[in-house]
């Protein structure tokens, strides 16, 4: 399929969710129940997740009513978390039984941690005694770790199993496992000693046991690994899902690639809002209170605030100079704002390159030597743009050290602004923080304060105020 006909595609069905939310809240105004429940029959679980979210709060409840108990644990499982919460809260009591005690393990410990302790303790109280230690299982281990995301449901077989007996048992446990592509060889012990997939399963012969076709080189995941480097690791491979084992090596459980999708989704989020100094925590941003929000952000801006006064107070020390030469206030936007950028630019790179490992061979003083070149190299041509339209002002064209001194204080900001951007974030994962902290804000404010000081160093020397 080319990729005129997947974007056409994705629009229609894009076109065609909006059309049945529009439709949905029509009915619904009107009472007409069962036009509703029509409408909803053909429409894809993921398409009427997203068709109850358009709703408005008062809405959602009945609609999700109007779907069958097959259809509401699908759709259930589909919703973004603050819906999740809002029904649940709503829900009685066999309603929370119907729909949480049939969700898979993994989604349902995602919506409980959502939700209040208290409510999460009386739903623990509803679920079977299965569903509950499973459960209790996987919230036992810390958040954004494999233990947490993985689920419990998979297919685990003995090595001394023919091919023909391990497909009659694939069939009877098809429906209580998530995934059944990837089938798991374990021994007395519960220690994973191999992995056999359904492809092998059907090129071999039935009389095959699975010690003869399975592979014993088993790459796996530890319960204690963060998500994000399980998520690396199923990317790395192109596995459906990877096992998890806990500390002697016994199989607990497997992590599918659609759980990968939505690490990976929420870890690019936070970076991309951490690079903006805007702390999301996890929440969808577009549905956080307002005042939240503003807590959330005026903690960095504060900071900013204060590092801003310093170049102010740079600008205010150099009253002497700017009496003598006014024109040098005209240049200090174009310094600072270029140097930002600048430092901007090394940031991201060296930031997307921390997450996705593409610097591991190089190391960090390369890629700062590397940074540093890169940026006298721009200094160099930006810095002689710069100097070449000062001098034709006609505020300078009588004093043309005011533009060679442009000129310099560029270069010097460049290389500053790309050795802060690339190192900064390096010494933040030596603290053991997230890079991404390293803000484009952060950098552009820091490279400010020294950017200014550099221009009326410079300028103030060949000046000889």
């Amino acid at each position: 399929m080319s990729d005129n006909a997947i974007i056409q595609q994705n629009d229609s069905r894009h076109e065609l969710r909006e059309l049945v939310s529009s439709q949905l809240r029509l009915l619904l105004e009107r009472n007409n129940l069962e036009g509703a429940k029509a409408l909803l029959l053909p429409v894809q679980h993921v398409d009427i997740a997203e068709a109850i979210e358009y709703l408005p709060p008062s809405m959602q409840l009945i609609a999700f009513r109007l779907l069958s108990k097959t259809e509401a644990i699908e759709v259930y499982e589909h919703l973004d978390s603050t819906v999740q919460q809002s029904l649940i809260e709503e829900f009685k009591r066999q309603e929370v039984l119907d729909i949480v005690d049939k969700m898979s393990p993994d989604d349902r410990v995602r919506l409980f941690d959502e939700l209040p302790a208290s409510v999460v303790s009386r739903i623990l109280e509803q679920l079977s005694p299965a569903e509950r230690q499973a459960t209790n299982l996987l919230l036992g281990y810390e958040e954004d770790t494999a233990g947490r995301i993985m689920t419990p449901e998979y297919i685990s077989l003995k090595q001394t199993l023919t091919v023909e007996e391990t497909l009659d048992r694939i069939r009877s446990l098809a429906k209580a496992s998530e995934l059944i592509y990837y089938m798991y060889v374990t021994d007395a012990s519960r220690h994973l000693v191999g992995i056999v997939s359904l492809r092998d399963l059907v090129l071999h012969s039935p009389s095959r046991t699975l010690t003869e076709i399975m592979t014993q080189d088993v790459v796996y995941v530890k319960t204690d690994m963060d998500q994000e480097e399980v998520a690396k690791i199923i990317q790395r491979y192109d596995f459906l899902a990877v096992p998890v084992v806990d500390k002697e090596l016994r199989l607990v459980g497997i992590v599918t690639v659609d759980d990968v999708i939505d690490i990976l989704e929420q870890e690019a989020t936070e970076d991309i809002y951490a690079l903006g100094a805007v702390q999301s925590d996890g929440d969808n941003y577009f549905q956080t209170n307002l005042f939240t929000i503003a807590r959330r952000r005026v903690t960095w801006l504060f900071v900013l605030l204060l590092t801003n006064t310093v170049t102010g107070g740079i600008i205010g020390a150099q009253e002497k100079v700017l009496e003598q030469v006014t024109i040098l206030a005209a240049f200090i936007p174009l310094l600072t704002g270029t140097g930002g950028n600048i430092g901007t630019q090394s940031s991201t790179v060296v930031i997307r390159g921390l997450s996705t490992n593409e610097m591991n061979d190089l190391g960090p003083v390369r890629v700062i030597f590397r940074e540093a070149l890169a940026g006298l190299l721009l200094g160099l041509i930006l810095g002689v743009l710069a100097g070449i339209w000062a001098y034709l002002l006609p505020q300078t064209h009588k004093n043309p050290v005011v533009a060679v001194s442009v000129g310099i204080s560029l270069v010097g900001i460049s290389v500053l602004a790309s050795v802060s951007g690339s190192a900064l974030p390096f010494l933040f994962r030596s603290f053991g923080l997230d890079p991404a902290l390293m803000s484009a804000p952060f950098i552009t404010t820091a490279v400010d304060v020294l950017g200014v000081l550099i221009y009326f160093t410079i300028a103030r020397t060949m000046l000889g105020i």
